[in-house]
């Protein structure tokens, strides 16, 4: 299952988390590093959503057992990553904190994913992307004059979450590298969210940007960067921010101003203008009018189109996992191909293999799962699943996903 990359050689044990936690660790995985999910043996719906377990083995772990506890441990002893999911403090309750790992391997680099971080007044307060985002005023940003509209949950859970904790991960590694120590990542999606946006809060304290929506250069208030509908439904995206890309979305559009680009007074007739020429046609006839211009203008795709667009599709951008097209991991790299992803492993699915492997007798396996402090999924399970996912087959790209 181990993928050839820039990580590879670095071993990860993933605590089994939802949403940043996962996601981060499927980065890591697919970049090369040697990742392990720990799960529970029954996770819960939320714990698989999304596909972002795929691409690394799945060990099963009750631990309310201290056998359980211990087998975290040891695998820890020779891992260069822990990625700690949980609220503050529930780590340090089961034996497996900060201080009880990094006391037996001081180098490992312990990376603690959470919303509001390990400390602060809302340290042990619950929160999902949406009120990570509000608090951080990243949520002002987005949405319209009317109301605030969460853009689902990338804004703290994957932009500000699992990419800066990524980030935390590799810069600690290469701490260690230079200094021979590990340490404890602090990841916060409220903070990682705050940091998204430093070019609006840099903005607004300069006074180049409205503290309010839908009035400002990159919120939908310049009638030349916003999107439009178009006859069938569809629609088209403009972003022709800059003079000569302004010039040729007017030239193609047929259409023409007296005042210019960026002069207020003229915003209320740029908007009319564009919303009653784009309503004139169905959208891939725009995008085939536009194809070959640098007007800054695409078609709005949806989750069924995006795979099969002809840049993504040459690009290999997606790639079929058990008949869902997923995107492949980013960025590329010129060493080495960029990978696909292996499909996600179910709750339990590795154990055996996975402890033989690193260091555990067999008798200490039986002895786990027979206790209950460790769950082996049945051979018959594995085997009816692989021939679920080999007669479901891939799908096409107009099927829903």
């Amino acid at each position: 299952m181990s993928i050839d990359g820039p990580l590879t050689g670095v071993g990860i044990i993933e605590l089994g988390g939802i949403g940043p936690g996962p996601f981060a660790a499927m980065l890591l995985a697919e970049l090369g590093a040697d990742v392990v999910r720990i799960d529970r043996r029954d996770p819960g719906p939320l714990a698989g959503a999304g596909s972002m377990n795929r691409s690394r083995p799945n060990i099963a772990l009750d631990l309310k057992h201290p056998e359980a506890v211990e087998t975290v441990r040891r695998l820890a002893d020779s891992a260069d990553v822990l990625i700690d999911p949980w609220r503050p403090g529930v780590a340090e309750r089961l034996g497996l904190g900060p201080a009880d790992l990094l006391a037996r391997n001081p180098r490992l680099v312990f990376a603690r994913m959470t919303g509001w971080g390990q400390d602060g007044p809302l340290a042990q307060r619950a929160g999902h992307d949406i009120t990570y985002a509000a608090i951080s005023g990243a949520l002002h940003l987005s949405g319209t004059a009317e109301k605030p509209i969460a853009p689902v949950n990338v804004l703290a859970d994957y932009a500000g979450g699992a990419l800066y904790l990524v980030i935390g991960i590799l810069a600690a590694l290469l701490d260690r590298a230079r200094t021979g120590a590990g340490q404890v990542v602090d990841a916060a999606m409220v903070d990682g969210a705050a940091s998204v946006v430093s070019m609006f809060y840099g903005l607004y304290g300069r006074g180049a940007w409205r503290d309010e929506r839908g009035v400002n250069l990159l919120d939908g208030g310049m009638p030349f960067y916003d999107t439009y509908e178009c006859a069938d439904g569809g629609w088209v995206a403009v972003g022709a921010l800059e003079p000569q890309f302004w010039a040729e979305l007017n030239r193609v559009l047929g259409v023409s101003f007296v005042a210019d680009q960026y002069d207020p007074a003229g915003f209320a007739q740029q908007r009319q203008t564009y919303a009653a020429a784009f309503r004139s046609r169905p959208r891939d006839e725009w995008a085939a009018l536009f194809e070959g211009t640098d007007a800054c203008v695409a078609p709005v795709l949806g989750l069924a189109e995006a795979p099969a667009h002809p840049h993504l599709a040459a690009r290999g951008v997606f790639a079929d996992v058990d008949g869902v097209a997923l995107p492949r991991v980013a960025p590329r790299f010129s060493a080495y191909a960029v990978p696909d992803p292996t499909p996600e492993r179910a709750p339990g699915a590795d154990t055996t293999a996975y402890l033989r492997a690193h260091g555990f007798s067999q008798d200490e396996v039986d002895a786990l799962l027979v206790s209950g402090a460790a769950y082996q999924l049945p051979h018959e399970v594995l085997d009816s699943q692989a021939r679920s996912d080999t007669a479901r087959g891939p799908r096409t790209a107009n099927e829903g996903r």
